[in-house]
């Protein structure tokens, strides 16, 4: 499983203050943490901000940088924060979150994207706004796609994400997200996944538990990837678990190793 922390970001009301205060000993224990966790890639987000977002955005990276290594998802649709993003970033290869279908978006974007070799995170959405069914949205993934990999974008650089809708607000938001990450997965084994996992239970009490269960369910249906938070540690025993049960995990060893190491919230 790819793990996209997602803890740093502006709109995190506990994390916001430490941006805004450019208090880097708290933005450096938060990004060690979610690292310590299982972190593949740190999610990078100043969009509060606004007119300073590309400053913000350089001195985040520069500051993570100085002592971790983990790469970047660079998240941000203003492309002058996305190019500010790249040119400050030396930890590898990074992912640019998001681009979309929609044109103004896509143009401004993929040359960014192509220069800088990156990773991208493709949101099913386009023009028309976000697609209410799977068909639709795989469609829009399918456009994605080939225009991605036309520009030389290699599949495995690419995470589609279905566009995952708070179930409080449609009751079958939670099945097209799970079929759209199906269908995709079936018709595109190389591309990645990469689902904003803890969009499905905005606006419920107790969303922690929905977030366990949907990444369950999303994982059966074939997803790879997921900007999460690693802290949650229940969370991560059942991405662990998840990952031995659907035959991810040879002899479940890393489970084995999670369990040795008290990672494992029982």
């Amino acid at each position: 499983m790819i793990i996209i922390g997602e803890k740093l970001n502006s709109t995190v009301k506990s994390v916001r203050p430490a941006m805004e205060n450019y208090d880097s000993e708290a933005i450096l224990d938060l990004a060690k943490k979610q690292c310590e966790a299982g972190a593949a890639y740190l999610d990078v987000n100043t969009g509060m901000f606004l007119e300073e977002e590309p400053d913000r955005l350089e001195w985040l990276i520069n500051i993570i940088q100085e002592e971790i290594d983990t790469p970047f998802s660079i998240d941000s649709p203003n492309p002058k924060a996305i190019l500010k993003g790249l040119k400050a970033n030396k930890n590898g290869k990074p992912i640019i979150n998001s681009i979309t279908n929609e044109n103004e978006r896509f143009n401004s974007i993929m040359p960014l994207a192509v220069e800088y070799k990156t990773g991208i995170i493709a949101l099913c959405m386009d023009d028309s706004g976000m697609p209410e069914t799977v068909d639709d949205r795989l469609s829009v993934a399918e456009s994605l796609i080939e225009k991605l990999t036309k520009e030389g974008i290699d599949f495995e650089d690419i995470y589609i994400d279905p566009m995952v809708r708070p179930v409080g607000t449609g009751s079958h938001y939670g099945v097209v997200a799970i079929e759209t990450i199906r269908k995709v997965k079936l018709e595109f084994p190389e591309v990645h996944i990469a689902c904003g996992l803890s969009n499905i239970s905005f606006g419920l009490p107790a969303r922690k538990i929905m977030n366990q269960v949907f990444l369950i369910a999303a994982m059966a249906a074939g997803m790879d990837g997921a900007i999460l938070d690693p802290l949650d540690k229940k969370l991560m025993t059942y991405l662990y678990a998840g990952e031995a049960l659907l035959g991810r995990d040879d002899f479940c060893m890393e489970y084995l190793t999670k369990f040795r190491e008290g990672e494992l919230e029982i």
